[in-house]
């Protein structure tokens, strides 16, 4: 291919966003430039979800066969009282998933997918990946934009047809789009730990909310969330909690002692399960704004986290970020100029998804988080659910697809 500027696309991080927004510009025959600030690309966290929406896209960039072999598919998502351990719903998944949505349900390790979408970006000879190597600052004009690359304190320039920001919840490249404001601390902290399904904490999980199922351990102070990883050899545990931030960070150390706290009203194998877990991390649960702009000049784009971190009581971060990355190349190939018009399309048709998407997120939380009449009144209304209106309800986000 030729190699010139106006088939160049520049891709700032190289995370799950970054690198699907790569394998999404090289399938529509432009030549990608990706950029990540840290030596190495490796990605931190435990697990993540990856419900039928996302995963048809990533089948669409050839990624699900390698995906396949490192991630699970679980039975159902099961929501379970913390203290009396009863079960309040369930939403099937599994082949009842990909029958109805069209693809499956998938959980895995984070590290795996970005390692599949690495590998899968490998093998692009249009997909160029430069680590130690951060876009410092950009400038849009009418050929489209030129960025100023970071290589430890050198910089240098490179020219391309547009640039895609996917630098994170911190992203750096957001207030040059006009955004004003920073990613702010949503008052709730994340504990994470991986375990072996075959150790002590391990047996607890099978016991609270069964083995091949997302588990989800609701009470007025916690929430926890967990599901199988790597052929069920370990556990992915989350447990989320009112609590001050550690600061900018993915995985920091803490005293258990304010999660001990939070399930202290839990049932006794919640609070057995919390000291049965060796080293839990914490990290800050920041969400971005909605008040500036994603997109510029037709030629730069916001997308996922360095646009809109999210909660995560959706489960729906990596699934957005990849929307995002996909719609985004294919409304970018779909444009004839630089005037902006796709590209602006792109960002409206965006909002009003992640926008819903937030939504429910923030009545996930209320429900999980609810005490007293509030939670009796979401019991009651859960028991006459049935799994066809529970499946149902869920029909405009698993079920999405490209427009």
């Amino acid at each position: 291919m030729e190699r010139q500027s106006s088939r160049q696309v520049i891709v700032a991080g190289g995370g799950i966003a970054g690198l699907t927004a790569a394998l999404a510009f090289a399938r529509h025959g432009f030549a990608v430039q990706l950029y990540e600030r840290a030596e190495r690309l490796e990605e931190v966290g435990a697990g993540l979800q990856l419900s039928p929406n996302a995963v048809h896209l990533l089948r669409e960039l050839g990624v699900t066969h390698a995906l396949a072999g490192v991630a699970v598919r679980p039975d159902a998502v099961r929501l379970v009282d913390a203290s009396r351990l009863k079960v309040l719903a369930e939403v099937r998944l599994g082949e009842f998933a990909e029958r109805r949505w069209g693809a499956p349900y998938l959980v895995a390790h984070r590290a795996d997918l970005q390692s599949v979408l690495l590998a899968r970006a490998r093998q692009e000879p249009d997909i160029a990946i430069a680590t130690a190597a951060a876009v410092s600052d950009f400038a849009v004009h009418a050929r489209g934009v030129t960025a100023s690359i970071d290589r430890a304190g050198k910089i240098v320039e490179a020219n391309g047809r547009f640039l895609v920001a996917a630098d994170g919840v911190w992203s750096k490249l957001r207030a040059m789009a006009g955004e004003k404001g920073s990613s702010r601390f949503s008052g709730s902290i994340a504990w994470r730990a991986t375990v072996r399904a075959d150790g002590e904490a391990g047996a607890l999980l099978v016991r609270l909310v069964g083995r091949n199922v997302v588990g989800v351990l609701v009470h007025a102070a916690c929430h926890l969330i967990v599901y199988p990883l790597r052929s069920g050899e370990l556990f992915n545990l989350v447990a989320v909690t009112r609590g001050a931030s550690p600061g900018e960070i993915w995985a920091g150390r803490a005293a258990v002692a304010p999660l001990r706290q939070a399930v202290e009203g839990c049932a006794a194998d919640v609070g057995a399960l919390v000291e049965a877990v060796a080293g839990w991390t914490v990290w800050p649960i920041n969400t971005v704004a909605f008040t500036g702009p994603w997109t510029l000049g037709g030629a730069f784009a916001l997308v996922g986290d360095a646009a809109h971190a999210m909660t995560p009581f959706a489960a729906q971060g990596a699934a957005m970020a990849i929307e995002d990355a996909v719609t985004l190349a294919d409304a970018v190939a779909a444009s004839t100029g630089i005037d902006g018009t796709a590209v602006e399309a792109w960002e409206a048709a965006r909002r009003q998804r992640v926008a819903r998407v937030v939504r429910r997120g923030a009545l996930n939380r209320f429900a999980w988080h609810a005490s007293g009449p509030v939670a009796m009144a979401r019991d009651f209304f859960l028991s006459t659910r049935s799994a066809e209106k529970l499946a149902a309800d869920l029909d405009w986000l698993y079920g999405w697809r490209k427009p």
